[in-house]
């Protein structure tokens, strides 16, 4: 049985915290590497914005204060903590959900998730999104917590690194997740990098994938293109074809190289039109090759002799292709 997140040895923690040291701006001392002693912080009053009185933040908050000796967690109810905002992974395979939910029924959640506190006596969830989803799945009300009190942007670097660190998100959510960085908290490409072990030449890659069309992003977000298949798409001069190459490569299951060829292909300016000496038409063939242009939007020639010959349709680009191949089918 593969082994989840949830039951990872000491090993595997201490490679884990090692990894986690190598990282920018001393997330390590953020990021919870495994059960560990915390300090127990004082209680305090906290003013609940618009309100017109100060109130002391609720028993549940003091509670998870006063953390369980040499472990630094406490227990939370599940219904008070909400959803992370920052959350950068959005698919949650069901299967692998209910094979940790029934590793949580049979064994408890090893390892604690991580929330910050809020003025009304609410938490919101930093770290730990799929063993919250799992427990509730495994029917607990409460689930062990370590509660910190971070910045809204150590709290998104937390979610962000740690999804990073376990390489299993899209390269769509990757890339979302540095735009919000950038956009959220104004980093530039160069700290997204440092702060989250990636180069800037990285970040800078993934960040160019949310310019795709909407179509050609779906396909990255269902899995059926890739990373490196979305930046060859990237190259393609004429933007309005690359839902229609992506399609193709997806039908025909194209390799990196033989997109890359096909764009290639594609991206050749066209040839030089050479002018012939006209030639004697028949009024009936000109007549219908006026007919064909109109319905067709696309220029047509055709060449007769005797009652024999060939018509030749020009395109300009994939759209117009398709435009003509759907009017060729006619309706059924």
């Amino acid at each position: 049985m593969t082994t989840t997140a949830e039951t990872v040895t000491a090993g595997n923690v201490e490679k884990t915290a090692d990894k986690r040291r190598a990282l920018g701006r001393g997330l390590d001392s953020l990021l919870p590497g495994g059960p560990r002693v915390v300090a127990a912080a004082p209680a305090r009053a906290v003013a609940i914005p618009g309100g017109e009185h100060s109130t002391v933040l609720p028993e549940l908050h003091a509670q998870a204060e006063r953390r369980e000796p040499g472990h630094g967690v406490a227990q939370i109810p599940l219904d008070q903590i909400d959803p992370n905002p920052y959350q950068t992974r959005q698919t949650f395979a069901p299967v692998a959900l209910q094979e940790l939910a029934d590793s949580i029924r049979a064994n408890g959640v090893v390892q604690p998730v991580v929330v910050r506190p809020k003025p009304d006596g609410r938490y919101v969830l930093i770290l730990g999104e799929r063993r919250c989803r799992a427990s509730k799945l495994a029917g607990k009300t409460t689930v062990p917590a370590m509660v910190r009190t971070v910045s809204d942007e150590q709290a998104a670097e937390m979610t962000i690194v740690e999804n990073l660190q376990r390489q299993d998100l899209n390269c769509l959510e990757q890339a979302n997740a540095f735009v919000r960085l950038s956009r959220d908290f104004g980093l530039t490409q160069e700290q997204i990098g440092q702060r989250t072990g990636c180069s800037r030449e990285s970040v800078s890659n993934y960040m160019r994938l949310l310019r795709l069309p909407d179509a050609a992003l779906q396909y990255l977000a269902d899995g059926l293109l890739g990373f490196s298949e979305a930046r060859v798409l990237l190259q393609l001069t004429n933007t309005h074809s690359i839902p229609y190459v992506a399609k193709e490569a997806i039908t025909k299951k194209m390799s990196v190289a033989q997109l890359i060829e096909l764009v290639e292909r594609l991206n050749l300016p066209p040839a030089p039109y050479v002018e012939t000496p006209p030639e004697r038409v028949d009024p009936n063939v000109r007549a219908a090759q006026s007919d064909l242009e109109r319905i067709l939007g696309c220029r047509v020639r055709i060449s007769d002799r005797k009652g024999k010959g060939k018509i030749v349709i020009e395109y300009a680009s994939l759209d117009d292709f398709d435009r003509v191949v759907e009017i060729l089918k006619g309706k059924d």
